[in-house]
């Protein structure tokens, strides 16, 4: 049976960092606009500032439709689901604020030594209400590690960029 919080729940917040993957789900508030939903998992990008506030690593990709949508209304879901262990789905409802590579926020959150090559942006969500649900129909998957093909070809742009400057 699904419940809703306020915030999230401390044990909540614990299963959410073991979590290998999670979706981030954004609309354009113009009638012909599409929902987006974007898949995202490499390792150490989510983070929990706290009960209320979490942020992700955004990284270079085909489209950039997150960051538009959330310039234009700031609306902005994370849903995480288990994909071993007991069933479960977890929903982060928020209002997301972009903080672009070079602003001293992303500077701040991501300093050079710990941001990941192709690194674009920070995803800041303050988060407004969380909800749960049973999962029962996910299926069972085996995480087998996270794909390296972004950071490698990210990485000879990154130096080409450091080059340049």
């Amino acid at each position: 049976m699904g419940q809703f919080f306020e915030e999230i729940p401390e044990n909540l917040i614990t299963w959410i960092l073991k979590q290998q993957m999670f979706w981030v789900s954004t609309a354009p508030l113009k009638s012909d606009g599409h929902v987006n939903v974007s898949p995202k998992g490499l390792e150490g990008s989510f983070h929990v500032v706290d009960s209320r506030r979490v942020w992700y690593e955004d990284l270079t990709g085909s489209g950039n439709e997150t960051i538009a949508h959330l310039r234009e209304n700031g609306r902005i879901t994370i849903l995480f689901n288990a994909f071993e262990g007991l069933p479960r789905i977890a929903r982060l409802f928020g209002k997301g604020t972009v903080y672009e590579y070079g602003t001293p926020e992303y500077e701040e959150l991501l300093p050079p030594s710990v941001r990941k090559p192709g690194s674009r942006a920070v995803i800041m969500v303050d988060v407004y209400k969380v909800g749960t649900s049973c999962g029962y129909a996910v299926p069972y998957y085996d995480f087998k590690g996270h794909r390296s093909k972004l950071v490698d070809m990210s990485i000879p742009m990154q130096n080409l960029d450091r080059d340049a400057e």
